[in-house]
């Protein structure tokens, strides 16, 4: 069975981009479809892969404002040519899942969310700090691109979900059901042996969705150093109100990452995921995590075991979290076991497993 696997976009490396680094292992063969790719934002599981780009590849502003282009994309999928493949399997929080799709061809979806921007405007307008005239102009767009993800939902044979939370809102949306296969993560990378430190850490995109700035609000208060790893457009804004107890390390190589992982005390994971990997990362180094109670974190997180939720996204709900946090000793191997639940193996086989059931092979 010959394959294909599409993607949004390859232009920097998170959870998603890893979905796709694993599904290629499971196809080596298969040709990578994406509308831009930028080698140097990934890592070096994509340096061998064969990967086709769009006719987006080379133009203006792509690196810093690519989603200016938001209405082309669902055409550069579209112009994609995959009739040669018997398989195609798009990993997709956005576009990817709009290709074109012929007689006999089967089209699995692995779903990260429904276009979170369409479907959740009005949430996506106050996270982005967007005004009134912002919201009115880009309003009829997100209509007609709601209409385009309904329809292109109609060419997926088969939905896989990343999480219970994605696969209400795939099932919510589309009114289709989903298997759910958690992402996965490289869980014997970490080390949970590592020594204690004194710091609580953040791993992420620097984001106003993320709601990092919970976060920093509640560390000002309780004066506890939190280092932030990361880069994104909203880290001038959180540094405006962080104290000097918090860190901002920018962006960092993989092995430096996992060195603070296994020296934190937890990881603060303060905004609603539709997964998270951090979490499972955090528990394969032997820390557990600090969360709000919701998203793909109620699938990641055990209050008590491996973790610790509050409830509201709010500076003050998080404050009192860690200091119940200081309260409870938490199982080193524990941790790993649970992380172990999630790691790249469990994915291929679950995958394969899933291949298998629908008679793909």
């Amino acid at each position: 069975m010959k394959a294909a696997i599409v993607h949004d976009y390859l232009i920097q490396m998170g959870g998603a981009e890893r979905v796709v680094a694993a599904m290629h292992k499971l196809f080596p063969q298969a040709p990578v479809f994406t509308s831009v790719f930028r080698k140097n934002k990934l890592s070096d599981d994509f340096s061998g892969m064969d990967i086709r780009t769009s006719f987006l590849q080379n133009w203006p502003l792509m690196d810093q404002e690519f989603r200016l282009y938001f209405l082309l994309y669902p055409l550069a999928f579209y112009l994609m040519d995959l009739s040669g493949y018997d398989l195609v399997i798009s990993s997709s929080s956005a576009y990817a899942k709009g290709i074109k799709k012929r007689k006999g061809q089967l089209h699995i979806c692995y779903c990260h969310t429904p276009m979170r921007f369409a479907w959740r405007f009005d949430d996506y307008i106050r996270m982005q700090g967007l005004g009134n005239l912002s919201a009115a102009v880009l309003s009829p767009f997100m209509s007609l691109l709601r209409m385009w993800d309904r329809w292109s939902s109609d060419n997926v044979d088969h939905f896989i979900a990343n999480s219970a939370f994605i696969a209400a809102r795939i099932k919510s949306i589309y009114n289709r059901d989903s298997v759910i296969i958690h992402p996965p993560v490289e869980t014997s990378d970490f080390d949970p042996a590592g020594a204690d430190g004194d710091y609580f850490l953040i791993v992420s995109r620097l984001l106003s969705y993320k709601r990092i700035d919970i976060a920093v609000n509640a560390f000002c208060r309780l004066q506890y150093p939190l280092k932030i790893v990361g880069e994104g457009p909203a880290r001038r804004a959180l540094e405006k109100i962080s104290g000097p107890n918090i860190e901002f390390l920018g962006r960092l190589p993989d092995d430096q990452v996992k060195r603070l992982f296994s020296g934190c005390r937890a990881l603060i994971f303060p905004g609603e995921e539709d997964f998270g990997i951090t979490p499972i990362e955090a528990a394969a180094s032997g820390r557990p995590t600090i969360a709000y109670r919701g998203g793909g974190a109620l699938e990641t997180v055990i209050d008590g075991e491996t973790g610790v939720m509050f409830n509201t996204q709010e500076s003050s709900a998080l404050a009192e979290a860690v200091i119940r946090f200081n309260e409870i000793k938490f199982d080193r191997s524990r941790l790993a076991a649970h992380a172990r639940k999630f790691d790249r193996t469990v994915f291929e086989e679950k995958f394969r497993r899933f291949l298998d059931e629908i008679k793909t092979f």
